[in-house]
């Protein structure tokens, strides 16, 4: 790359870790008000280290009339999500006087909202520790939807083109300006965020406990303050966090065009129609099941399964029951339930509902042609026609996802992981739900027994989950360096 554009990618990079330093104070002053100072000095050192480093970084200032090419997206979309990361995870480190290993997979794991966790004892730790989770979900589930709006559909990624209202043409169809936009993404996700806060509050949740809940619950994360994640609380809590699950897992962008007026932009939508349907039609299902064979009445049946539900197709993580005791078929569900995921331009991740109901749209196509050989049948999504581009756009993005999943489970298989949890534990990484299934990761359970490597390989997962795969495999290509 040339010199002007590593240096503005630089100064970009530096913007973030300042970002990152500022809201380092949050937790310091959060400590402050529980009194526990004595957590205090490891974030106000990793603030001042992380705000130096920005500074080195913003300093040379900006280059001018240099512009960033998509090559050059895919390189600073990829390098700010780990760099972040590094950084990030100093106050975990120096409080818990864990590993920067440990420290890195749940700074990981909080920024891809993931959920995954290698801590215990959260009933009585740090307010200042469990604030900064909880901080790091709601700082990168906002990242990520601005990312999903702005930049991944401009480089093609996984047929995404196909939302351009939720996407790259907001010229037309959302807003007049793409800068006015953010700001209504970010009023639109405070909004959500105060909301879900008062909720959990009226619902009996302490006001330090409903703005941490708040926080993971929009950005469809998953961490809590308690080990017993939201088993702890009441059914009321329940019901709250399933409402803010699918809030989160629905397309922002429909959200800011349906405030400027647009009644029918969500609920039009195919793929949020699609979405609810089956969140309802499972949900429903399910509990029938569990009622008839558990002693729970229906009602209580009712939300247990559907939290569970909605926790992991919205890819939050949540739990208030440990559904690994439910029985083989229950396992057999929550595994498939694992690869769905929620909507595009949403906080939550997995394969996405409309790549489901592409698939669907094709499969009937096809059928019908082999029924009408010389038929033209027009293949339509959402009102879009579906060409070529998308159609292998779709196809390489579900192969290569699919492939990661297979290869990282394989490679935990090789550093001595059972394959329940090797194949889980990938699944969930990639997807970025959280708790993978079998005694070890489970919902009950934590990665924190797991080798080093094995959460470094987890780590990987949850960035190319994160970030759709190939936006990371691209810079393997020989072709992306050269010049």
């Amino acid at each position: 790359m040339a010199l002007p554009t590593l240096r503005i990618i630089g100064f970009i990079l530096g913007i973030f870790l300042i970002t990152l330093a500022v809201s380092m104070v949050i937790p310091m002053v959060t400590l402050f008000a529980f009194d526990r100072t004595d957590d205090l000095q490891a974030f106000l050192w990793s603030s001042l280290i992380t705000f130096g480093c920005g500074f080195a970084l913003v300093a040379p200032g900006r280059p001018a009339n240099t512009n960033l090419r998509p090559r050059d997206m895919y390189f600073l979309t990829t390098v700010s999500w780990v760099i972040v990361c590094c950084f990030a995870a100093l106050p975990l480190m120096l409080i818990q006087h864990i590993s920067y290993t440990d420290a890195f997979f749940e700074t990981m794991s909080g920024i891809t909202t993931t959920g995954a966790t290698v801590l215990s004892g959260l009933d009585s730790a740090s307010p200042g520790l469990l604030i900064w989770r909880s901080l790091l979900h709601w700082l990168g589930g906002i990242g990520f939807i601005g990312m999903a709006v702005a930049i991944l559909p401009l480089l093609r990624v996984g047929g995404m083109r196909l939302f351009q209202t939720e996407s790259s043409d907001w010229s037309e169809k959302v807003m007049p300006r793409s800068h006015m936009a953010g700001k209504y993404l970010i009023v639109i996700y405070l909004v959500f965020t105060l909301a879900a806060f008062i909720a959990f509050w009226l619902a009996g949740m302490s006001g330090f406990d409903a703005i941490n809940h708040a926080m993971s619950t929009v950005a469809t994360g998953g961490y809590s303050t308690s080990d017993a994640s939201l088993g702890k609380f009441g059914p009321a809590t329940h019901w709250v966090a399933i409402f803010f699950m699918i809030l989160g897992s629905l397309p922002f962008t429909l959200y800011v065009a349906t405030a400027r007026g647009d009644r029918r932009a969500l609920f039009g939508d195919q793929q949020v129609r699609g979405f609810l349907v089956m969140l309802t039609a499972t949900s429903l299902l399910f509990s029938l099941w569990y009622w008839f064979n558990h002693e729970d009445s229906f009602l209580d049946s009712l939300r247990i399964v559907t939290f569970s539900v909605v926790s992991v197709i919205t890819t939050t993580g949540y739990a208030v029951s440990d559904y690994a005791q439910w029985g083989g078929f229950a396992v057999m569900v929550f595994f498939y339930l694992t690869f769905l995921g929620g909507c595009s331009g949403s906080t939550s991740g997995g394969l996405k509902m409309f790549r489901f109901q592409v698939a669907y749209t094709l499969l009937r196509s096809n059928l019908k042609q082999l029924v009408h050989p010389r038929a033209v049948i027009r293949q339509q999504y959402n009102g879009h026609n579906l060409d070529e581009e998308i159609v292998r756009s779709i196809l390489t993005f579900s192969f290569f996802f699919t492939m990661t999943i297979g290869v990282l489970a394989l490679c935990l298989a090789l550093l001595g992981l059972d394959p329940i949890t090797a194949l889980t534990g990938a699944a969930s990484a990639v997807c970025n739900v959280g708790p993978g299934l079998g005694p070890i990761i489970g919902p009950a359970g934590n990665f924190s027994t797991l080798p080093d490597a094995a959460k470094w390989l987890l780590s990987v997962g949850m960035l190319l989950g994160r970030l759709e795969i190939i936006t990371v495999l691209v810079m393997l290509t020989p072709s992306f360096w050269r010049h």
